[in-house]
């Protein structure tokens, strides 16, 4: 499975941010499934997931200060890169 994620370090705490289908951001249990299942690949640090609205808007689900940091910069500034999970 391929995946689109950036490992940041930023103020001291690394965390990954991962893209998902806006289906997966839909239902809380999704939300917790997701991060739950993907914390095998990004061990010890938080996980935010991301997804795309119908107008191209990113909306960050996790913790709420890496959540506000997200929302202060642009999506491009993201070091996103394909990470590939069997």
């Amino acid at each position: 499975m391929k995946l689109q994620a950036a490992v940041i370090l930023e103020q001291g705490v690394t965390f990954a941010v991962v893209a998902v289908n806006q289906s997966v951001t839909r239902y809380t249990s999704k939300i917790i499934r997701t991060r739950y299942q993907l914390s095998a690949f990004f061990p010890n640090m938080p996980i935010i997931l991301m997804s795309i609205d119908n107008s191209g808007s990113p909306h960050f689900y996790g913790r709420k200060d890496i959540v506000d940091f997200l929302k202060s910069i642009r999506l491009s500034q993201i070091p996103w890169r394909d990470y590939y999970i069997y």
